[in-house]
């Protein structure tokens, strides 16, 4: 089934910040769970080498601590929840 409106909207919301910092969205969301303190890793699936060697670039790609306040900000991310240092 299709996301519902206020999903698509969010996520159109998040890719704004992600175009207003340079980021690619896919970054921003590999790298997320590495804040919680009880997340040791993320694995993301790959079928093709080029999929691991995309996958090694986002988990590469720097992220400043300006992307994650600029979410909180607008409303994106809630106040307290863990970020990637």
């Amino acid at each position: 089934a299709p996301a519902p409106p206020t999903i698509l909207e969010r996520v159109a919301r998040i890719e704004e910040v992600c175009a207003e910092f340079g980021i690619p969205l896919a970054a921003a969301a590999l790298q997320f769970p590495l804040g919680h303190p009880q997340v040791a890793a993320v694995v993301p699936g790959a079928r093709h080498p080029e999929e691991v060697r995309r996958n090694r670039e986002l988990f590469a790609t720097p992220i400043p601590a300006a992307f994650w306040q600029k979410l909180r900000e607008r409303g994106l991310l809630r106040e307290d929840a863990p970020v990637p240092a």
